[in-house]
């Protein structure tokens, strides 16, 4: 994946890294809308590069886990609603994607939000992951 993609803590959705100016960064909505906008030094952003997901031998990165859904659905959006699945869908789900998941460490809001996460992505054209 080319992009940059950031993730902004207290703002919904993903982001497209476009610029970088002096003390802020100039970031661009996923969604149809791509709105551009400014975060500034005192956002928290993320990038989804720098992420990883606990396995039970090693991290593993977000990136990679995003490939995995991809390859199952087809690269299309998961059937799986995450505002509404249950806990042991959102096992199930994890099993399917990372068998080796650590079930300890990785909470049903972290996969809700990679669902969320994934979804938003291909919704935004993004279907290759990995080179």
């Amino acid at each position: 994946m080319q992009d940059t993609i950031l993730a902004i803590s207290g703002k919904p959705g993903l982001y497209r890294l476009v610029a970088q100016g002096r003390g802020m960064l100039i970031i661009e909505t996923i969604d149809a809308s791509h709105k551009r906008l400014t975060a500034g030094m005192r956002d928290r952003v993320t990038s989804l590069n720098d992420v990883s997901m606990y396995t039970e031998t090693e991290d593993k990165p977000l990136m990679d886990i995003f490939q995995a859904i991809a390859d199952k659905y087809e690269a299309k959006a998961t059937d799986v609603d995450y505002k509404t699945a249950t806990a042991a869908q959102l096992a199930d789900f994890m099993a399917g994607v990372v068998p080796d998941y650590d079930r300890d460490r990785v909470h049903d809001s972290d996969i809700r939000k990679l669902i969320q996460w994934y979804n938003l992505l291909v919704a935004g054209g993004y279907t290759k992951f990995t080179d």
